[in-house]
């Protein structure tokens, strides 16, 4: 196994709660954890009542008998600070550590996340009860790194010191109130500031106030939890300089910017609970690839699932479908083929108390092991075998999604049409990929492209000049590129450009916009010449410069105009559609794409539910070949290939049970 730092060790792991669970039991759930092959725990993320039970009165013993524990057993510890859930006796103490609501209301305890970002009481004993963890912990054998708080979200909040930080935030980035009255356009409504005190939140919650001051205010906000999050990491490199630092994203989309909270990370996590009912089947892969991709994107590298699907969930919601056999273990084995390095369970054991009971955990409230703890002991020898094989190896991809959560806050803050929406309609782009097997990056708009084949850009909503040309440049290099509607259309204040569409993007794209129609859910065909498609939700009659057009509408009163067109521009080619299409014509122009950028594909569609993804290290590459359906599936290889997990040599023709899983060496020249 080469070199790595410890975070890129391919391991299994579970979320465990010794404060929750009488002294007596721990010794006997170490012990099984250590015989069933988990290698780390996550412990105390929502514990500060029980390491700080009152004001400035620290006790770890607990913790420090937990952690003791583990080590003995020759099992790793990342812990969480635990500033999610600030105690009763801060709330009550200092009640501005509670965020308020747009309407003026304080956010009570008694679920958690309740804690505004901003609040001065909260930043002060966060940073002290982080820096006593820290401490106390650098030293620690079994301690190796931490989850700073749990699960952030882009929080509203608008009180005092949000509003405060606010007008400074805006005074920062404007300078004037000239500047702001002209970038955000407030002279529409007689909306214009001319003093800096009138500028707040946005009190009141209505969604209809100026876009360009609602979207700065969000991303105000998403500024704030990355400076509170900065508070503790700088605490934790200072005194545990050794120890690795994530934090577990949740539940895309997310308002909140992914990117500027991962920016001082070493990796990013996140939590993955793929849904288990039956008539989320046949989208629910889809939709956790998507997620698992975007995460990878956020570094750019491997990551870590911090909470894995274990039972069936119930807490926010009634109780989902307990997961089939199989279930469990494939989905883990999907998150490490997208690029997770350690996988770790919530939780070790169902909940006795607490609004998490039914949110269950790997051995139920009875504590005796079931079906599921022995699919869990069964991915445990799997993954602790593999390990050797896999640690240090990476996704490597040659397609790329472009994601931006300005693009997502502008386009739902104004909606466009009904049905049209951008984490959605990329994710509609991510399938089709996943189906004719493409492996794809989720990346920031402003990542670097030089690497990729193929870049698909949906909605570029907002748009300047500086990513028109990098765009411009990668496409003129020999670099393939798909627009889609709703491209150029404003600049980054959240105010249109006075040009046709795609505006910074004709050039490349090679034609504009005459006229565009919100055609939300109504029925619209268009038309290849040998085959029709449905559209949806928008549609743009384009006129081309350079284009040529490849479909066109067949219905309305544009019936005959170009509705999506090929362009080349320079070496390269950019596409640009100018409709949401159905699935089957988004294969087939992604089909085409990749012939024209040199990437390759399958020649069919692979049947519903079966992923591959390969891992690539410096000796070999791993192809992983998923069924993540209640149906059997078989595939189609180019050849037959050693199996990882048996050894055995597969045939060409890969037939799968539900939730199979295979893993395959590749060739040597694939590495």
């Amino acid at each position: 196994m080469p070199d790595l730092q410890p975070w890129s060790r391919l391991r299994m792991g579970v979320d465990y709660y010794p404060e929750h669970w009488d002294v007596s039991m721990w010794e006997e759930d170490a012990l099984l954890m250590k015989r069933t092959g988990v290698k780390i725990v996550r412990l105390a993320e929502f514990a500060w009542s029980r390491l700080e039970p009152a004001e400035g009165q620290f006790d770890f013993t607990w913790l420090d008998q937990a952690v003791d524990l583990f080590h003995h057993h020759d099992i790793g510890v990342v812990l969480g600070t635990p500033t999610n859930t600030p105690p009763r006796w801060l709330t009550d103490s200092c009640p501005d550590v509670l965020p308020i609501t747009a309407s003026g209301q304080p956010v009570h305890a008694g679920v958690r996340g309740h804690r505004c970002f901003n609040s001065p009481s909260m930043r002060t004993y966060a940073s002290r009860i982080v820096h006593r963890l820290a401490e106390h912990y650098a030293g620690h054998p079994a301690v190796e790194g931490w989850q700073i708080d749990n699960e952030y979200w882009l929080l509203e909040c608008h009180c005092t010191a949000c509003n405060e930080r606010f007008r400074e935030w805006v005074k920062a980035k404007y300078e004037t109130l000239d500047e702001v009255n002209r970038s955000w356009g407030t002279v529409v409504w007689s909306g214009e500031f001319n003093d800096w005190t009138q500028i707040t939140t946005p009190l009141g919650g209505s969604p209809f106030q100026n876009p360009s001051y609602l979207l700065d205010y969000y991303r105000f906000q998403s500024a704030s939890a990355a400076q509170f999050q900065q508070e503790q990491i700088a605490l934790i490199r200072k005194l545990a300089p050794e120890h690795y630092i994530t934090h577990n994203f949740h539940s895309y989309p997310q308002k909140l910017d992914l990117h500027q909270i991962g920016e001082e990370l070493d990796f990013a996590s996140f939590d993955y609970y793929p849904n288990t009912s039956p008539d989320k089947t046949s989208t629910g892969p889809y939709s956790g690839a998507l997620s698992l991709d975007l995460t990878r994107g956020i570094k750019q590298r491997g990551f870590w699932i911090m909470e894995q699907l274990s039972g069936p969930p119930g807490c926010w919601f009634p109780m989902w479908r307990t997961p089939q056999p199989g279930f469990i273990r494939a989905f883990a084995w999907q998150t490490i083929a997208r690029g997770a390095d350690t996988v770790v369970h919530f939780r070790w054991r169902s909940a006795l108390q607490g609004a998490e009971q039914y949110w269950h955990g790997l051995i139920d409230h009875s504590n005796v092991p079931g079906r599921r703890f022995e699919e869990f002991t069964q991915l445990c020898e799997e993954v602790n075998k593999a390990a050797a094989n896999l640690s240090g190896t990476t996704v490597q991809s040659e397609a790329a999604i472009l994601y931006a959560s300005d693009q997502l806050l502008s386009m739902g803050i104004q909606k466009q049409s009904e049905g049209l929406d951008y984490y959605e309609n990329i994710k509609q782009w991510h399938k089709a990929l996943t189906k004719l097997g493409i492996g794809v990056d989720v990346i920031h708009t402003d990542a670097q492209l030089d690497s990729y084949k193929l870049v698909i850009a949906p909605h570029l909503y907002l748009m300047d000049e500086a990513l028109a040309e990098r765009l411009e440049s990668y496409a003129a290099s020999g670099g393939t590129v798909i627009l889609t509607t709703r491209s150029g259309v404003k600049q980054m204040n959240n105010i249109c450009h006075m040009e046709q569409l795609p505006a910074l993007l004709s050039r490349c794209a090679g034609v504009t916009v005459s006229e565009y129609d919100p055609i939300g859910k109504d029925a619209h065909i268009i038309t290849t010449g040998d085959a029709s498609y449905a559209c949806s939700q928008w549609n743009d009659l384009l006129v081309p410069q350079t284009a040529e057009p490849i479909a066109w509408y067949n219905d309305d009163f544009y019936c005959g105009t170009p509705a999506v067109t090929r362009n080349r521009f320079g070496e390269g080619t950019v596409y640009y559609t100018g409709t949401q299409p159905e699935e089957a014509y988004l294969i087939r122009l992604l089909r085409e794409a990749a012939s024209v950028a040199g990437l390759s594909c399958f020649d069919k569609e692979l049947p519903e539910g079966v992923q591959l993804t390969v891992r690539t290290g410096e000796q070999a590459s791993y192809l992983f070949v998923l069924n993540l359906s209640r149906e059997e599936a078989v595939v189609e290889l180019e050849a037959a290939y050693p199996s990882l997990l048996t050894g055995e040599v597969s045939g060409r023709e890969l037939t799968l049970p539900p939730y199979g899983v295979e893993i395959l060496e590749l060739p040597r020249e694939h590495a």
